[in-house]
């Protein structure tokens, strides 16, 4: 859990300082921050032939000093962005039309009755399913930008609101019927076709060191029902199941690939009946593996302990074959990964000691990975971007970037 914690939180990526450019076609979004300055949410010239290719044209900061977590993982179809700041306990919506000048809309904490939003999907309806990960007694206020964590929560939910805040419908996770009260909401997947969504159980406070999270959960979508907890089994190494993270919805429509941060990916099936199962399909390098993306019959998972992005052909879900892998410098540690509309471009940011963002080429015919070698700093010969000694308008220093997703 501690190296995962570490990935995910101690990214020191930094970003160079902003140039001005002439619009551009293509754009990257990069929702960064750190203890020296407040977050910002910069945009990035993501146009192949542009002289300014990899360079920062503008930022839009939240006035607040925090810990930039999950975004969307791709620009929501109104040209918004919801970016959370998990510590906190709160979310800023993002107006990003006009990618030169991206503005602040507004911002949410605790929406019915629940704290700490974690992840968010748009329905087709056009409004939000997020995960809460506790209720607000969960935590005690420090100051109005900040939340203590108490290491011990109460579980929260799942709540269907619109994009401001504004809740609909909400469903409880606590689960009576098993013995483990640790189970907090990190992501989830809605599945209209079956009536059904599917939540994980990951623990985001660092002073948590006893929440396993094998679990995955089930629900009526129609009404955010809880229908029953599963908990996955553990692999060969014993530990594969914990830190359950992102489900996928596979190419069938019905079943679910689940990554969990200790490196395990697992098939879920028959999640409409009475008893879904769940079994071990692959695992992966070490521990800590970041948040994947699917797409096509092709599951793209960052593996920080090898320094690499894994390309896996699942078009035999129960028997995924890697098909190609980006390996990066030894002090790169890969986490969060995003897609870009044409299916054939990704953004791959990245802890460790390197801590640099790259664009990868990918091949939707083949699976195979490629590192975009026009993307890079001025003057330099190795890919990526570094993102250390920003100099933005009320932010100097370090930042720690998290969710970057390209322009629609």
């Amino acid at each position: 859990m501690n190296i995962y914690r570490r990935v995910a939180w101690g990214a020191l990526i930094a970003i160079s300082a902003p140039v001005r450019a002439s619009a551009q076609q293509s754009y990257l979004f990069v929702w960064a921050g750190g203890p020296s300055g407040k977050e910002m949410l910069a945009t990035i010239d993501a146009s192949p032939t542009s002289p300014t290719y990899g360079r920062v044209l503008a930022s839009a900061s939240t006035g607040v000093v925090g810990a930039p977590h999950h975004t969307e993982s791709q620009l929501g179809p109104t040209g918004h962005l919801l970016a959370n700041d998990f510590h906190a306990g709160r979310t800023w919506l993002f107006d990003l039309n006009d990618p030169l000048h991206p503005r602040v809309m507004t911002s949410f904490g605790d929406v019915a009755g629940f704290s700490h939003p974690h992840s968010f999907i748009r329905l087709a309806n056009g409004r939000v399913l997020s995960t809460f990960e506790y209720r607000p007694e969960a935590v005690h206020a420090e100051t109005d930008d900040h939340m203590q964590m108490s290491g011990e929560h109460v579980t929260g939910g799942l709540v269907e609101m619109d994009e401001t805040g504004h809740a609909f419908a909400s469903g409880d996770a606590a689960d009576t019927t098993i013995n483990d009260r640790r189970l907090y909401p990190y992501s989830v997947l809605p599945i209209p076709s079956i009536d059904r969504a599917v939540s994980t159980t990951t623990d985001m406070d660092h002073a948590d060191t006893i929440a396993t999270s094998q679990w995955v959960q089930p629900w009526r979508l129609s009404d955010l029902t809880l229908l029953r907890s599963i908990e996955l089994p553990p692999g060969p190494r014993g530990d594969e199941n914990h830190l359950t993270g992102e489900p996928r919805l596979l190419p069938d429509g019905h079943s679910v690939y689940i990554h969990t941060f200790n490196c395990g990916l697992y098939l879920l099936r028959d999640v409409a009946r009475a008893r879904p199962t769940a079994t071990l399909v692959r695992s992966f390098e070490g521990e800590g593996c970041g948040v994947p993306v699917l797409t096509g019959h092709y599951w793209l998972q960052p593996v920080p302990d090898a320094h690499a992005l894994v390309s896996l052909d699942i078009s035999d879900p129960k028997h995924p074959k890697e098909c190609s892998r980006v390996t990066l410098p030894s002090d790169e540690a890969p986490h969060w990964v995003a897609i870009d509309g044409t299916g054939k471009r990704l953004v791959l940011n990245s802890g460790g000691g390197g801590s640099r963002l790259f664009i990868i080429d990918f091949d939707p015919k083949t699976g195979a990975l490629s590192l975009d070698r026009r993307f890079r700093d001025p003057e330099s010969d190795s890919a990526g971007i570094s993102l250390s000694g920003a100099n933005w308008t009320g932010f100097t220093g370090k930042v720690i970037p998290h969710g970057a997703v390209f322009s629609r």
